[in-house]
C-alpha cells in the first residue's frame, strides 16, 4: 500500500493520549496543517499507586484505534528524556566524510553500555564552517536508548498492532516544535548573530522537560516537578484525597479557600521558580554568548492560575504560555472545542507529527536499523516477487522466439565465421594490451627519470634548512660563555620534526590567534623582530643579530606583511625544546620572550645569514627568507618549572676527577621553560618578505 503523507504524532503521557494527524502544506511551505486529533484523558493518573498502568494504556489504545484510521500513515511516538542518554559533543577541525567515524568513536566513549546493547542515532547540528572537504566548530547531537526499554516503551503499541516508524526523545520533539514554529529557519540565521534563546518549560505529570534553543544550539534538562508535586503538596497541607486535591487544583479559584489552597502550593512554586533559575544560570554559564529571549508554559499543568506571573516576577524574564501554534493550520482541529481546551497538552504531539512529515531540524530515530531493514524488505517482498515473476515470464516468452529463430536460421558455416571473428578480435585485443603495458613502462620510466632529476636538483635543500635552524639558535660569543648555565644565551633542542600541507594556509587557519600571541607586543615593550638593546638603551647594536633600528623596522614590516599568512604547498616545521634564561636577573628577557626575542627574531630573517651548501652561490651566506623559512609561531607554551641537574665543577691542573659517593651528588636547581615552536618552509618562496626587499631576494634565488 503506498504510503500517506500524513503523520500521526502520538504522545502517550501520564495522565492521557494525545495524538495529531499532520502533512506539511503542499503549497505554503513552512506550514504544516493539522486533519485530525484526539485526546483520550485515563480514568485515573497512571503514577497513582492503585492504577493498573497497562490496562488504562490498552483501553486508551483500543479507544483510539476505534476512533481513527492508521493505515497508511507513517506514526511516531515519544519516550520520556529521562530514559534515554542525549549527549552534544564539539568535533576538532576534521574532514566532513569523516564525521561519521569520530562519531561511531564518541559513542563508544560517551554511551556506558555496550553499542550492540543500546540503540543510538546521531545527527549533525547546524552551524559550523566548512570548507574544501573540512569542517571546523561542527558539533553533533548523540541520542541512546538501552533495549530493554526500548520494548518496554513501545510494548503497549505493540500489543494494540500498531506499527511504529519514529521514536522520538519528548525534549527533542519540543525542541523541533520551538524551532520550527517559534524561530526563522535554520538556514537563514546568522552564525555570528543569532537570535535570542527561547525557554520552553512542558510540565507533565511527575516531571518537567526545559529546552533552549536559538534555532543553532540546544541544551535539555528535565526536573522531577510536575502537575503531581502540586497535587500532593495539597493533599498534605489540606488533609484531602488525591482525587479530591486532583479537583481542587484544577478549580482553584473556585474551591471553598481559595487562599488555602494556593498557600498550600506556594513551596512547589517556589521549587518550581528555583529549579528553573538554576538551570537557566547553568546553560548562561556554559554558553557565554547566549541571551533569553523568553519563556512559554506548555502542558495542561501550566494551566495552573498564576504560575506564569509568578515564575516571570521570579526569573525577570517574560514568561507566557504557549496559547497559538502560529504555523499549524486546519480549522476543523484548531477550532474544535476539545483541541482548545487542551492545546497545551499537544507540544509534544506537534513536534512528533512535523518531524514525521519531514519538517523537523532534528531527524534522529532510535527505531534499530535491523526493524527498519526488515520492514522495507517485507514492504517490497510482494513488489519483488510480482516484479521477479514477470521477468521470468517474459525471459521465456522471448527464448522459445529465439529458438525457433535459431532453429529456422541455422547454418554450420556460421559457427566457423563466428569463431574466427571472436580469434581475430582476442588477438587485436592482446596486442593492444602489450602496447597499453610497453606505454605503462615507458612512462614509469620517464617518471622516474624526472623523479631522480629532481631529487638532484633538490639534495642540499634540506641540509640547508638543518643548518639554517642549527645557525639561528641563540649562542654566547666564543670565550665568553657565563659560568652559570642560567646565564647562558642557549636553547636545547629536544626535537625536531615536519610535516607536508598541500596548502599551508590552512594550518596558518589553526594558529592564526598564536601567531597574533606570538606577536604582540609584550610588557616589556619588545616585539619578536625588536632586540632588547633596541627598547632599554633607545639605540641598536649594530652587528649582533640585526640589533639596528633600520633591522627592527624591518623584522616589524616583515612580521606585519607575514599576518596575511602563507599560500601554497610547503613544509611545516616543529622544534620542541627548552632553556633555562629564566632567572629574575634576566627579566623581561626570560621564559616566552627569550625564544621571541631570539629564535623567532632570526626566522623572521633578522639573525645571522646561512650559508649555501651548492649551486652558483655556494658558500655565501644568504638571508634564511631566501631559503623559504618564515611565520614562526610558538604554538605551545609551558609554565616555568623548576629542575634539579648535577653541577659538573671544572678540574684544576693535574687534579684527579673524585669517585663519586651514592646520594651526595651535587645538584643545582634551574628554572626550566619548555616550548613548542613551528614554522613554515616553501623552497623557493620568501614568506612575509616585506616589498621593498622582495626585488633583491628574487635576484638572490636565482643565483641560488
Amino acid at each position: 500500500m503506498a504510503r500517506s503523507p500524513f503523520t500521526w504524532g502520538i504522545d502517550i503521557g501520564r495522565c492521557g493520549l494525545k495524538a495529531l494527524r499532520c502533512r506539511m502544506s503542499p503549497t505554503e511551505p513552512g506550514k504544516l496543517i493539522a486533519d485530525a486529533f484526539d485526546y483520550i484523558e485515563y480514568p485515573m493518573i497512571l503514577s497513582q499507586p492503585e492504577a493498573d498502568a497497562a490496562a488504562l494504556l490498552q483501553d486508551a489504545l483500543r479507544e483510539f484505534l476505534a476512533r481513527n484510521q492508521l493505515a497508511g500513515d507513517r506514526v511516531a511516538v515519544a519516550v520520556p528524556g529521562q530514559m534515554a542518554l542525549s549527549k552534544f559533543i564539539k568535533l576538532p577541525p576534521v574532514e566532513a566524510k569523516k564525521i561519521p567515524d569520530i562519531v561511531r568513536y564518541e559513542a563508544r566513549q560517551q554511551i556506558p553500555f555496550p553499542l550492540d546493547q543500546v540503540t543510538w542515532d546521531w545527527q549533525r547540528l547546524a552551524g559550523g564552517i566548512e570548507e574544501s572537504g573540512f569542517v571546523m566548530d561542527a558539533e553533533v547531537a548523540i541520542f541512546a536508548m538501552k533495549r530493554e526499554q526500548f520494548t518496554k516503551a513501545l510494548a503497549p503499541l505493540d500489543e494494540a498492532g500498531v506499527e511504529v516508524d519514529i521514536v522520538q526523545l519528548s525534549p527533542i520533539a519540543l525542541a523541533n516544535l520551538v524551532m520550527f514554529d517559534q524561530l526563522p529557519p535554520a538556514d537563514a540565521i546568522d552564525q555570528d548573530k543569532p537570535p535570542a534563546s527561547i525557554v520552553l518549560v512542558t510540565m507533565g505529570v511527575d516531571s518537567t522537560d526545559i529546552v533552549v534553543t536559538n534555532g543553532l544550539r540546544i541544551w535539555q534538562r528535565t526536573i522531577p516537578i510536575g502537575g503531581n508535586t502540586f497535587t500532593k503538596a495539597i493533599v498534605s497541607d489540606l488533609k484531602l484525597t488525591f482525587a479530591k486535591a486532583e479537583h481542587v487544583k484544577r478549580n482553584a479559584v473556585r474551591a471553598a479557600d481559595p487562599k488555602a489552597v494556593f498557600r498550600a502550593m506556594r513551596p512547589v512554586f517556589n521549587e518550581f521558580s528555583g529549579e528553573l533559575q538554576r538551570s537557566l544560570n547553568y546553560f548562561t554559564g556554559t554558553d557565554k554568548t547566549a541571551t533569553i529571549g523568553k519563556v512559554l508554559l506548555l502542558g495542561n499543568a501550566a494551566k495552573l492560575r498564576g504560575l506564569s506571573d509568578y515564575v516571570s516576577r521570579q526569573l525577570q524574564l517574560e514568561v507566557h504560555r504557549l496559547e497559538k501554534f502560529q504555523r499549524l493550520e486546519g480549522p476543523a482541529v484548531l477550532g474544535a472545542p476539545a483541541f482548545r481546551e487542551n492545546r497545551l497538552a499537544f507540544g509534544t504531539a506537534y513536534g512528533l507529527a512535523l518531524q514525521g512529515s519531514g519538517g523537523s531540524s532534528f531527524r534522529t530515530n532510535l527505531i534499530p536499523r535491523e526493524i527498519i531493514r526488515d520492514r522495507l524488505i517485507a514492504e517490497k517482498r510482494p513488489w519483488a516477487v510480482a516484479a521477479l515473476s514477470g521477468l521470468l515470464a517474459a525471459a521465456l516468452v522471448s527464448f522459445v522466439g529465439l529458438f525457433f529463430a535459431w532453429r529456422t536460421y541455422d547454418n554450420p558455416g556460421f559457427a566457423a565465421a563466428f569463431d574466427g571473428a571472436d580469434r581475430v578480435q582476442r588477438e587485436s585485443q592482446e596486442s593492444q594490451a602489450a602496447v597499453e603495458e610497453a606505454r605503462q613502462r615507458w612512462q614509469a620510466a620517464v617518471d622516474k627519470q624526472q623523479f631522480l632529476a629532481r631529487v638532484h636538483d633538490r639534495r642540499f635543500q634540506a641540509l640547508d634548512l638543518m643548518r639554517a635552524v642549527l645557525t639561528l639558535l641563540p649562542s654566547d660569543p666564543p670565550g665568553e660563555v657565563p659560568e652559570h648555565p642560567a646565564d647562558r644565551r642557549e636553547i636545547h633542542v629536544d626535537s625536531l620534526d615536519c610535516q607536508y600541507f598541500p596548502n599551508l594556509a590552512l594550518w596558518y587557519r589553526g594558529i592564526e590567534h598564536k601567531w597574533r600571541e606570538t606577536h604582540a607586543v609584550p610588557a616589556g615593550g619588545r616585539t619578536a623582530a625588536q632586540p632588547a638593546a633596541t627598547v632599554e638603551s633607545g639605540e641598536g647594536e649594530p652587528g649582533v643579530g640585526g640589533g639596528d633600528v633600520e633591522g627592527a623596522d624591518a623584522g616589524e614590516e616583515s612580521a606585519r606583511g607575514a599576518a596575511a599568512g602563507p599560500q601554497g604547498p610547503g613544509w611545516v616545521i616543529q622544534i620542541v625544546g627548552h632553556h633555562y634564561h629564566n632567572e629574575d636577573r634576566h627579566k623581561p628577557d626570560e621564559d616566552e620572550q627569550f625564544v621571541r626575542t631570539t629564535i623567532v627574531r632570526n626566522l623572521l630573517g633578522d639573525g645571522d645569514r646561512v650559508v649555501v651548501s651548492a649551486g652558483p652561490r655556494a658558500g655565501s651566506r644568504v638571508d634564511v627568507r631566501t631559503l623559504g623559512i618564515g611565520y614562526p609561531v610558538i604554538v605551545e607554551s609551558l609554565p616555568v618549572r623548576t629542575e634539579r641537574v648535577p653541577l659538573a665543577r671544572p678540574l684544576s691542573v693535574g687534579e684527579q676527577a673524585p669517585a663519586a659517593e651514592p646520594g651526595k651528588e651535587e645538584m643545582l636547581e634551574l628554572k626550566r621553560y619548555d616550548f613548542t615552536l613551528q614554522f613554515c618552509w616553501q623552497p623557493g618562496e620568501v614568506p612575509g618578505l616585506p616589498a621593498a626587499a622582495r626585488q633583491s631576494t628574487e635576484q638572490t634565488q636565482e643565483g641560488f
